[in-house]
């Protein structure tokens, strides 16, 4: 028989000898059990987001639909541009701005015989080559009318309205800028002699940085020089507000273009060169190219030129670039494009019939044609969304 009184004697010595845990090594416990659950649930979480990614990246769109409309009429001979979600239309006669319902949020007749247009973010400014008379407009309407006094080679506005402009004049060739009241705030000489004839011109969104890309000779031999002009207070204290330059030996740089405050791409027709620096821009990179350009499209984030493929049985192949000079992307493509867009990380190619998508890591997200004739594409704020302006209306449409 087992004595009770010894049993217990003996369960209480054994209780008393096992190792006790302390109050704080349990909350520690405690706190390590928490962390190493927290851990997997976020590795978990994160292996569901980075599926979801991938799906998401290689989702591929069979049908758009048109999931509204809007009745409206556009003569056959307005040029049509995307503006800030609205549509610019100009033409000899005049200019006016649509919403995407087809609503006219301004118009503004005028007489020009041969309109040059340039936008930034939600400003326009248009100006009549070889004439005397540049409108500047936001979505609201127009802001200001300028007149010149020497015939318009040339123009680029700014998002804040100021413009700047090329005039010309008998041996020498003139650079303006204006404010968005049409004051005029500087303005430099250019001579073939000194610094070349400007071929392109641009400025910055704040107005502040202009980049101009010059055509000289020089010792029998043909350079172009890109230059940039501080028009804020860095460029002050310098001589005409030059603050900085590059020089290229036998080449043409037609295309210069500023993608942010600090950041500038620029093309010759052997090249794409890019810039960064919201004082006194720096050569960042270079790339050659060997095949001729066919054309350049360009985003806030990359820029795309367009050559004839040589490598498959595709008509033209776009090399993308991103802003730092990196060639991302080199995408074959065979259909004939009226435009190339760049929006997030979509690469839009299209023309009135047909429209490619691809995604900037080279997979073909969508292949169609529209339902009618497109003039012109603009990607909306919803992801694969679009409006879609045709001769008789303004169509939304969703990739499904």
């Amino acid at each position: 028989m087992v004595n009770v009184r010894d049993y217990l004697k003996k369960r209480d010595k054994e209780k008393n000898d096992a190792p006790r845990v302390s109050y704080k090594e349990k909350i520690k416990s405690h706190k390590f059990t928490i962390l190493y659950r927290t851990i997997l649930v976020i590795i978990l979480v994160a292996a569901v987001i980075a599926a979801l990614l991938v799906q998401w990246e290689n989702k591929v769109y069979t049908q758009s639909v048109v999931v509204s409309s809007a009745e409206t009429s556009i003569t056959q001979d307005a040029n049509l541009l995307p503006f800030a979600g609205y549509v610019l239309s100009y033409s000899k006669d005049g200019a006016g701005c649509m919403d995407t319902k087809g609503n006219a949020a301004w118009n503004q007749t005028f007489e020009m015989q041969n309109p040059i247009v340039d936008i930034c973010q939600n400003v326009a400014a248009i100006g009549d080559y070889n004439g005397r008379t540049i409108y500047v407009m936001n979505t609201s309407g127009v802001m200001v009318s300028i007149t010149t006094n020497r015939p318009i080679r040339n123009l680029c506005v700014a998002a804040n309205g100021v413009v700047a402009v090329v005039l010309d004049d008998t041996d020498v060739t003139l650079i303006y800028l204006y404010d968005a009241k049409g004051n005029e705030l500087v303005h430099f000489r250019t001579t073939m002699k000194d610094s070349g004839y400007p071929v392109s011109v641009s400025i910055s969104p704040s107005g502040e940085l202009v980049c101009v890309s010059y055509l000289f000779v020089d010792s029998g031999q043909m350079k172009s020089s890109v230059a940039f002009y501080n028009f804020g207070a860095v460029g002050q204290n310098n001589t005409d507000n030059y603050v900085s330059g590059y020089d290229y030996l036998n080449t043409i740089v037609p295309f210069t273009r500023f993608a942010d405050n600090k950041t500038v791409y620029a093309v010759s027709d052997d090249r794409v060169m890019f810039y960064s620096g919201s004082q006194k821009p720096v050569s960042i990179a270079e790339n050659l190219v060997s095949d001729d350009i066919q054309s350049v499209y360009y985003g806030d984030s990359y820029i795309g030129l367009v050559f004839h493929s040589t490598e498959s049985s595709n008509r033209y192949r776009l090399d993308v670039y991103d802003k730092a000079g990196v060639l991302v992307q080199k995408i074959e493509f065979d259909i004939e494009y009226s435009d190339i867009l760049f929006h997030e990380d979509q690469i839009i190619i299209y023309n009135e019939a047909e429209c490619c998508i691809y995604n900037t890591k080279g997979v073909q997200k969508y292949a169609g044609r529209f339902e009618k004739s497109a003039r012109v594409l603009i990607p909306l704020s919803s992801s694969y969304s679009y409006m879609v302006v045709t001769p008789d209306s303004i169509d939304t449409i969703e990739l499904k």
